[in-house]
């Protein structure tokens, strides 16, 4: 029962913090919002820096448990078909998961007051998809999957615009079938530009 309602504190304090922010959030309206007393709330967090605390450390573990990290890499894809499937999935799975959605929307506002929001959105919005992605093309040129290039340069290039493509999602939902079509595209034209012509060969006789 005590596992149940700090999981459902968790829940509502994303639901308010992605909605106005940390200065917006008020502990009387969150508890309110669950049907508790603040102080049952404070049985389970002494303060609302605790809960900021304990909701970015527990999306940390579901973000790399379901979408992936540098320390929590993917399967690395074994053709140029399961790139582009890769990424689809990837991005899928970060536009509409309702928790993650949320979480990005929260970092957005907060990295500006938070240091640690700050070096969160930083690597789940640059760095760390740049990290993940140079060690993934390094082993797929290993492979002679893709043209042998500098893996860093070329993740970079391949994941800053379909990061941009999904704050577009964020910015604008009605756009998001425009966008999902746009990172497909940009994938199979990367795959087209970077994949070796050994491999090229094998997916057009298959």
């Amino acid at each position: 029962m005590a596992k149940d309602t700090k999981e459902r504190i968790l829940a509502a304090a994303l639901e308010m913090f992605s909605r106005y922010g940390y200065a917006g959030t008020n502990i009387r309206a969150l508890t309110a919002s669950l049907g508790l007393v603040k102080s049952s709330m404070y049985r389970h967090f002494e303060s609302k820096e605790e809960i900021w605390n304990a909701l970015l450390d527990e999306m940390i573990a579901y973000y790399a448990a379901h979408f992936g990290s540098p320390e929590h890499l993917p399967p690395v894809p074994e053709s140029l078909d399961e790139l582009v499937g890769m990424t689809m999935r990837m991005v899928e799975f970060t536009v509409h998961d309702d928790r993650i959605v949320k979480t990005r929307k929260l970092l957005q506002i907060e990295q500006f007051r938070d240091d640690r929001a700050r070096a969160l959105a930083t690597k789940h919005f640059l760095t760390g998809l740049t990290e993940m992605f140079t060690r993934i093309f390094a082993a797929m040129m290993d492979a002679e999957l893709l043209c042998r290039d500098d893996p860093a340069m070329l993740a970079f290039a391949y994941t800053a615009p379909i990061s941009e493509l999904i704050h577009l999602c964020d910015r604008e939902p009605e756009k998001t079938p425009e966008a999902m079509a746009r990172v497909e595209a940009f994938s199979r034209h990367f795959v087209k530009t970077y994949g070796t012509k050994k491999e090229q060969g094998r997916r057009e006789a298959r």
